[in-house]
C-alpha cells in the first residue's frame, strides 16, 4: 500500500508500543481505524459526486451525439432524394432533346427533299422554256431575244 515491507511494519509497531504503552495502543488503533474509515467514506463520496456530475455531461454528450447522427442521416437521405430527382429530370431532358433532335433531323431531311424536288421542277421548266425559245427564234420579238441572250450570258458567268 505505502511500499512498506513486513519488517518495517513490525519496527513501527514496536516504536508505537514503546512511546504510547500497551494501554494506549488499542485507543490509537481505534482512532486510526475511524480516521481511515472516514477518509475512505469521503473518498467514495467524492468519487460518487464526480461520477454523478460527469454522468450528466456524458448523457448530454451522448444526446448531442445521437442528435447529430440522426440529423446527418436525415440530411444524407434528403441529399440522396434530391440527387435521384435531379438524375431523373436529367434523363427526361436528355430524352426530350434526343426526340427534338430526331424530329429536327427528319424535318430537315424532308425540307431538303422538297427543295431538291422544287429545284428539279424549276430546272425542267427552264429547260422546256429554253427549248421552246430555241425552236421559235423567228417568232420571238426583239425583247424576248435580248432576254434570252441575257440569260445565256448569266449562265456562262456562273
Amino acid at each position: 500500500m505505502l511500499f512498506i515491507s513486513g519488517g518495517e511494519i513490525v519496527l513501527v509497531m514496536m516504536l508505537a508500543l514503546l512511546f504510547f504503552g500497551s494501554k494506549a495502543i488499542p485507543d490509537i488503533a481505534k482512532t486510526l481505524g475511524k480516521g481511515m474509515r472516514e477518509f475512505k467514506k469521503a473518498t467514495n463520496e467524492i468519487k460518487r459526486e464526480f461520477e454523478d456530475n460527469t454522468g450528466d455531461f456524458k448523457r448530454e454528450i451522448n444526446d448531442i451525439r445521437s442528435t447529430v447522427k440522426s440529423e446527418t442521416k436525415r440530411i444524407s437521405q434528403d441529399i440522396d432524394q434530391v440527387s435521384s430527382k435531379m438524375k431523373d429530370e436529367a434523363n427526361k431532358l436528355n430524352k426530350e432533346v434526343e426526340h427534338i433532335s430526331a424530329e429536327a433531323e427528319r424535318t430537315t431531311t424532308k425540307l431538303e427533299k422538297e427543295v431538291d424536288d422544287a429545284s428539279t421542277k424549276v430546272e425542267k421548266k427552264t429547260t422546256k422554256l429554253e427549248k421552246k425559245m430555241d425552236e421559235a427564234p423567228s417568232e420571238a420579238s426583239p425583247e424576248t431575244t435580248s432576254i434570252s441572250q441575257d440569260m445565256d450570258k448569266k449562265e456562262k458567268d456562273q
